[in-house]
C-alpha cells in the first residue's frame, strides 16, 4: 500500500509553482500516492493562523520575499517572473477547476492542470481568475471543456470547504504544505525532509 502526501496549496503561490513538479516527481520515485488539495489560503488560513497578505507585510519581508524568489528561481532553473501581471490574483475559480477535474479525471489529471495554472501566474502572466483563461488551460491540458461549468457547482464548493477545513486541522499555516502520515512540512524548500520520509515509509 503506498504512502500519501496530502498536498495542500494555493494556485496562485509562487512557492506553490517552484516546489510544484519536484513533489510530482518524488512521489512518482517513491511510489507515494498525492491527494491534491487546493485551500483557500488567504480567506479562511491565514485569519486564524498569523497570516498576512502580501500587501500588509512589513516593507523587509516583502523585500526578502523577492530576492528569495530569485534565487530559488535561479537555484531550480525555473524561470519565474518576480512581479506578474496578474498578482495578487484569486485563486478561488481556479482551486474549484483543480478540483472539478480531480473529481472527474482523477488526480494525476489534477496534478497536470495545477502545475499549468500555477505556471500561468507565475511564467505566463496570465490572469487566471478569468473564466477565459482557465478554459484555455483545461484545453492545453487535454482535459473537457465541461469541468469549468462544473467547477461552479455547490458539491465542488463544498468539497473546496472541507479541503481548506482539513488544512486547518492539520496545522497549515502557508502555501505549500505537505502532510505525510500526521507530519507537516511546511514549503517547496522541505521538500528533501518529504523525500527522506518518503523513503523511510517505503
Amino acid at each position: 500500500m503506498s504512502t500519501t502526501v496530502d498536498y495542500y496549496f494555493a494556485p496562485q503561490s509562487p512557492w506553490a509553482y517552484l516546489g510544484h513538479a519536484r513533489l510530482a516527481q518524488i512521489a512518482r520515485e517513491a511510489g507515494a500516492t498525492v491527494r491534491v488539495l487546493p485551500v483557500d489560503l488567504g480567506g479562511k488560513v491565514f485569519p486564524i493562523s498569523g497570516g498576512l497578505p502580501l500587501g500588509q507585510r512589513a516593507p523587509q519581508r516583502q523585500a526578502y520575499r523577492l530576492l528569495e524568489l530569485q534565487r530559488y528561481s535561479d537555484h531550480l532553473q525555473a524561470p519565474i517572473h518576480l512581479k506578474p501581471r496578474y498578482f495578487p490574483v484569486s485563486g478561488n475559480d481556479a482551486a474549484r477547476l483543480i478540483i472539478a477535474v480531480d473529481q472527474h479525471d482523477g488526480a494525476d489529471a489534477a496534478m497536470a492542470l495545477s502545475g499549468a495554472i500555477l505556471a500561468a501566474v507565475w511564467v505566463g502572466e496570465r490572469n487566471i481568475a478569468d473564466d477565459k483563461v482557465l478554459a484555455e488551460l483545461l484545453a492545453e491540458c487535454s482535459l473537457s471543456p465541461e469541468r469549468l461549468a462544473q467547477s461552479q457547482s455547490q458539491a465542488v464548493q463544498e468539497r473546496y470547504e472541507a479541503h481548506t477545513q482539513q488544512a486547518i486541522d492539520a496545522g497549515v499555516f502557508g502555501a505549500p504544505s505537505y502532510v505525510i502520515d500526521g507530519e507537516l512540512f511546511w514549503g517547496q524548500d522541505r521538500l528533501d525532509f518529504v523525500e527522506r520520509k518518503l523513503q523511510a515509509t517505503a
